[in-house]
């Protein structure tokens, strides 16, 4: 029965996990067209900054907390795979309820996604040296994890988007459906990685929710505040922060449990994506709050409703 057992967590992280994860890039890539690229590169600032906080900021703050939560060096090791991770696929729908600019947040996305292939190994090799995770029996076969996740996150991307320029009513069409799938998908991989860790998860809850919950609320804040201070408009802001905000935590899953082979690292991947979408939705709700106040005083008139999102 042990055996069998096995032989079935096997299955899922082997198979199930990279194929899940695939198909959600691939969704991502479905949801991106050329037009969403060119009006953002003729605003370079924003797209800028917002891989700064991406790259830089997301993994610097992890890093900060890590350290001052003096966190064991699984958790924080797994919290800076988190924080390498490009933005979620949802970022962009909640960027669209925030009243924030949905393309750019759609071409951070992509472009964050295809560049992690590079940034998280490099990441996640500095992390182990930092943390001395010699004790942990991790290794990063860096060549391999750099191939692994370019086949598993740009090429869907990249397939997505030539399906959508070659057939763009077909991919249109498949946009809705694969949404809920991937979405479902997701909340799986979450689910399963939470059960099959749930010992050390609700051992560790109390450290690592709480680095996980103040991560969260200083990448959107700080986010927030950096574009402003950059002299993006309100729009670019809200888009750079929920981009921020929201992290690929099936990929911080399956880099941990399927390339580093430490399940237990996967926890705070597991912690934030439960997090992440409670932290972005007050998130959207001050947002809107805060937008509406500011069109009633300028004009008198209630505010407008937000317009349709260019994301599924």
């Amino acid at each position: 029965m042990n055996a069998g057992a096995g032989s079935a967590g096997a299955a899922i992280v082997g198979v199930a996990l990279p194929l899940a994860l695939a198909f959600i890039m691939f969704y991502l890539g479905l949801t991106l067209h050329a037009a969403d690229f060119r009006r953002v590169l003729a605003r370079p600032r924003a797209l800028a900054v917002g891989l700064a906080g991406q790259l830089v900021l997301v993994p610097l703050l992890a890093l900060t907390l890590a350290l001052a939560g003096r966190l064991d060096p699984a958790l924080a090791i797994g919290l800076m795979v988190l924080a390498a991770c490009p933005g979620g696929v949802s970022s962009g729908l909640l960027t669209h309820l925030a009243r924030g600019d949905v393309a750019l947040s759609i071409a951070l996305t992509a472009v964050s996604s295809i560049v992690a292939m590079l940034s998280l190994p490099l990441v996640l090799d500095v992390s182990l040296r930092l943390f001395e995770a010699r004790a942990l029996e991790v290794e990063l076969p860096l060549a391999a994890s750099v191939t692994r996740i370019f086949v598993l996150t740009t090429l869907p991307v990249l397939a997505g988007m030539a399906l959508g320029a070659w057939r763009p009513r077909a991919a249109a069409r498949l946009v809705p459906p694969f949404g809920r799938i991937a979405t479902a998908l997701f909340v799986l991989i979450v689910l399963a990685t939470f059960w099959s860790q749930r010992d050390v998860l609700l051992a560790q809850l109390p450290r690592v929710g709480a680095a996980c919950a103040a991560l969260n609320v200083l990448v959107l804040g700080a986010a927030w505040f950096a574009s402003r201070a950059a002299g993006l408009a309100r729009a670019d802001a809200v888009a750079v922060a929920t981009e921020c905000g929201l992290q690929n935590a099936a990929l911080g899953i399956y880099v941990t449990v399927e390339l580093l082979q430490a399940p237990a690292l996967a926890v705070p991947s597991v912690v934030y994506a439960l997090l992440m979408n409670a932290g972005a939705i007050a998130f959207v709700a001050l947002m809107r709050r805060r937008g509406d106040a500011a069109v009633i005083a300028a004009t008198g008139a209630p505010a407008p409703a937000p317009a349709a999102s260019t994301r599924g």
